[in-house]
């Protein structure tokens, strides 16, 4: 495929089912991306101080305005620059809402004056596939790592992660087996032993409620320590590279960029400043949702029901039963995340193209997302400027 990431004309609007159905296909299919929620959204709460009942409240509502606005699957995943840095530094959850709000600020602003859409024509559809691609190498060496982490026999080994995938390819005909769902139960099943003594200690209740007003000092570190790293990350992933997949998973019914950096921006901006978990719309979580059979906004709307009753009842519960969730379930989940997101990469027929697309994806697997972007922009202007 050539040419570049611009937003395609549109066809006459989708049917409401093909926008909004309530099923345990659609439910399972919402499950999809939750190995990449679960460790960052449970780190998070753990090295920051962060409410976990809050995180999952307002990542729950962000579920629900994603699913009506778009009418797809589309994810709420954690900004993970932010995360990761908040993370390793421990950043108190002042900083890591100014991070969020700064970068939500950003990338409001670039869709308001449709500065994004200049961005999306002007990035070639070549890079856009390596960034898909690379972001796929990333998450298979992450699944591979949960997987490596675990002994070869137990409940949670390696033995577990190669059975469960099993499954998945064996019920893969069975187009109305909600695989990510069983998954995820199984992951339960295997978590309570470990989770048994802090579930006894913990207790039920929702969180407390308040404004996380960031002091000077945390804008400072916000900012410069994350914000400043994650913005370009946010918009070449999860604007233009989100966009450019919904278009080859749902034909006619490609995502607007401007719309979308629209919904990050505001989702950012409204609840960080009660001290939720900065998020995004990623393309590996579009993927995984739609490879566990996510097909409409319905999927992304019941999860986030559900985030939203967990995180008001059991908020100190579920942080013990994720904190001891299973790296053999978590590994599988993203082995075929990773699978869904290096597919449209196959469509590059012409060795040019597909060179670009390879160098960005190796690039952004070894080195980051901004490396990748700016190796695969130089040899696709270079291959442009020749090629007139």
């Amino acid at each position: 495929m050539q040419g570049h990431a611009s937003d395609r004309s549109q066809p006459p609007s989708p049917s409401p089912l093909d926008r909004f159905r309530i099923s345990l296909v659609e439910f399972s299919g919402g499950f999809g991306d939750i190995g990449t929620f679960i460790p960052l959204a449970v780190g998070l709460s753990v090295a920051t101080g962060m409410d976990f009942g809050i995180i999952l409240i307002f990542a729950g509502a962000a579920n629900i305005f994603a699913g009506v606005l778009f009418g797809l699957p589309v994810p709420v995943q954690p900004m993970k620059v932010i995360a990761a840095v908040a993370i390793a530094d421990a950043l108190s959850p002042g900083a890591v809402a100014a991070a969020g709000i700064a970068t939500g600020a950003v990338v409001l602003v670039v869709g308001l004056s449709r500065l994004i859409e200049a961005i999306e024509k002007a990035v070639p559809m070549w890079v856009v596939r390596g960034i898909l691609l690379g972001v796929a190498v990333k998450l298979f060496i992450r699944a591979a790592s949960y997987i490596r982490s675990t002994p070869y026999v137990g409940f949670d080994s390696i033995v577990t992660a190669a059975s469960l995938a099993l499954l998945v390819i064996a019920t893969r005909r069975f187009s109305r087996f909600p695989s990510a769902f069983a998954l995820f139960i199984v992951g339960l099943l295997i978590s309570f032993p470990t989770a048994r003594p802090a579930l006894e200690a913990a207790g039920a209740g929702p969180p407390s409620f308040a404004i996380a007003l960031p002091t000077g000092s945390e804008w400072v570190s916000g900012i410069l320590g994350a914000a400043i790293l994650q913005v370009p990350l946010t918009i070449l992933n999860s604007v233009i590279a989100v966009c450019a997949l919904s278009g080859d998973l749902f034909p006619g019914r490609r995502m607007s960029s401007r719309k979308t950096a629209l919904s990050v921006g505001l989702i950012n901006l409204v609840t960080c400043w009660f001290g939720a978990m900065p998020v995004c719309h990623g393309s590996g979580g579009l993927a995984a949702q739609y490879r566990f059979g996510a097909r409409t906004g319905g999927s992304v709307v019941l999860v986030g029901v559900l985030k939203i009753a967990v995180g008001a009842a059991f908020a100190s519960t579920a942080v013990a039963v994720m904190a001891a969730y299973p790296a053999s379930v978590l590994g599988v989940l993203l082995v075929f995340a990773a699978l869904e997101l290096a597919r449209p990469a196959m469509d590059q027929t012409e060795l040019p193209y597909f060179i670009v697309t390879l160098l960005t994806a190796v690039v952004i697997g070894l080195v980051n997302t901004i490396a990748g972007v700016a190796v695969g922009l130089v040899l696709a202007f270079t291959i442009q400027k020749r090629a007139r």
